[in-house]
Formats: C-alpha cells, structure tokens, sequence
C-alpha cells in the first residue's frame, strides 16, 4: 500500500533562537525582516505562532494532527526562520549543527512516520559541505536551503562543491524561500508572503537552470517548495528567451522546461488547475504531496487539495506518496 507522504513540514527549534539571540547581527536582521513585512503581518505571524506552537514542536501534537489529515509520514524541515544567513562563521556552524541534532532527535521520537532534513550555511560556502555531511550522519535524509543568501545566488560557483557533494551522496535539497528581496514594496497586506514566496522560488529555479548548474549536477534530488513559485507555469517565456537570446542560452544547454522534469515541486499551489498545470509541465512523477505544515498559509486538508486537482489514478497515486515513498526510501 503507498504512503500518504507529506514532504513540506515543519519543525520550530527554539534552542537555535536561544542560541542566536543577542550576537553580533541578530538586531539587524530582525529588524530587515521587519521592514520587509511590515508590522501588521508581524502581530499576525506571532499569534499565528502561538496558537500552532504546540504541533511545531511536540510529536505527540504532530502524530494527532498527522492522522487528522490522514497522512503517514512528513519530511520534516526546520522552519525557514532558523536560517540566519547573517551570522559569522563561528556561529553559522554552531546554528548548523544544533539545528541538524534538534530536527533529528525530533523525529527519531517516530523514526517510522518522521523523516527529517537539516541546514547548511549558504552564506559561507566553505562549511556547506561539511554541514551537509554532518546532517547525512545525524540520520537526516538532506538539507533546506533558502533561494539565495546575502550576496550569493544558487548560481554562484562557490557553491558548486555543495552541489556536487548532494549529488555524490543523493542528499534531498529543499528549497524553500524565507524572505523577498523586493524588501518594502511588499511590506503590506502580507505581499511579502503571497506574492515574495513564489517570486522567490522562480528566481533561484531560474539560476540553477541557466546558470549550468542543473547541466553540471544532473543527479541533484531538488524540491522545490510552493510548486516552484511562478516559474512552471510560466516557463514557456524562458523558453522563448533560450530560442531567441544569445545571452540566454549561454550557460543553459537545453530548454528551460526540460528541466522541470528533473526537479521535483511540492503540490501547494493553491488552486487545482494551477496543480493541473504543474503535472502537466513537470510530470505527475514529479510532484510530491505538501502542505506547509502547520503552518496558516499550508493546506490544512492537503489531500483534499489533491483531490479538488481531479487527477487520473495513477497521477493522484504518484503525488500522494508513491513518488515521495521512494524517494524517502520507505519501503
């Protein structure tokens, strides 16, 4: 029988805040993600947290809500807060190695319905690898990654050595925004959210696809959170910018959307035909289960999203965990 596989849930770590908080840089970025929010999304994520603290942090609160939702396994990734891009080196590792041990010990409390990802420093390319590595020996099946760093895109060749290293082992990549660079202009009505995630997403899928770096790294294992943002279902202008642009196409050796067939997407996207559309582009072998778990802009009931998409059988099959089963090694 296949598992019901939710693989976009998440874990709150308070003991990486304690960590964090009241080193050099921690002020300051609060107060960017501030700005980029703006206050009244801050009062509503705080009582957002607060309500849902308990599923975030206690097993026993996320069996219960897991049967709820009638799913039997959720890869769990740390919530996207506790990336603190910001930090030196001295404290990134420490951020990466409480962060790794803390997501670990949480699922190894159900080690048959929890699988687990850690973190990695993209601000500090030089310890990426070893952050990845150090994740794989706590017994987590890969890392979260944001859509960039300060200063530093996926495309960056400086990461390549954590590219090729999650290729060589088949560590799971999920890439999952935490923040927006449009800064202000999405400070109200929480823009910063709605439209800065999938904004994001569609960039960083964008660099590792014209950039070479999906051509360089074929094996890489990436899902991409929030279906890929605005990228799948609007790929056939990067298609036509590849087939009549120089620039373009000179890193990118095939067609932008033969690549989504290499990625994997999760199946938030909030509206089924959007869902139909990211099947249709990126293959239903490619779209895995996810709900944002727990938090108010994930899918409370995801499988009845899944349904609402009215899938063939063996597409609905495939995203509702057959794919995602294999890939977590489930069976």
């Amino acid at each position: 029988m296949t598992h019901t596989v939710d693989v976009h849930a998440h874990v709150l770590l308070p003991d990486v805040e304690q960590l964090v908080a009241g080193t050099p840089g921690f002020e300051e970025a609060r107060a960017l993600d501030a700005r980029r929010n703006g206050p009244a999304a801050l009062k509503v994520s705080g009582e957002m947290i607060r309500e849902r603290f308990a599923r975030l942090t206690d097993v026993r609160a996320r069996l219960r809500a897991m049967d709820e939702q009638r799913v039997d396994v959720q890869l769990v990734s740390p919530s996207p807060s506790h990336y603190h891009y910001w930090a030196d080196e001295e404290l990134a590792e420490k951020v990466f190695r409480l962060a790794n041990e803390a997501v670990a010990a949480h699922c190894s409390a159900e080690p048959a319905r929890l699988r687990g990802l850690g973190l990695v420093p993209l601000q500090h390319p030089r310890l990426a690898v070893a952050a990845l590595d150090h994740a794989l020996d706590a017994g987590l099946l890969g890392v979260e990654i944001s859509s960039h760093a300060p200063g530093r895109e996926l495309s960056d060749p400086a990461l390549d050595p954590l590219w090729a290293r999650a290729e060589q082992t088949g560590a799971l990549l999920f890439l999952h925004p935490f923040g927006c660079t449009l800064d202000e202009r999405l400070d109200q009505w929480y823009l910063s959210n709605s439209v800065g995630q999938p904004t994001e997403n569609a960039v960083a899928l964008s660099h590792l696809i014209f950039s070479g770096v999906l051509d360089r790294h074929p094996g890489l294992r990436i899902i991409a959170a929030h279906g890929g943002g605005y990228l799948p279902t609007h790929i056939g202008r990067a298609d036509h910018a590849w087939r009549t642009r120089t620039d373009a196409g000179a890193h990118c050796a095939h067609l932008p959307s033969s690549y989504l067939r290499r990625l994997y997407f999760d199946s938030l996207v909030h509206d089924p035909y959007v869902l139909r559309e990211l099947v249709r582009v990126a293959g239903a072998d490619r779209v895995l289960l996810g709900s944002d778990f727990p938090f108010d802009m994930g899918a409370s009931d995801p499988l009845g999203a899944l349904r609402a998409a009215r899938l063939d059988d063996a597409a609905f099959d495939a995203v509702r965990g057959a794919t995602a089963s294999a890939l977590l090694d489930l069976s």
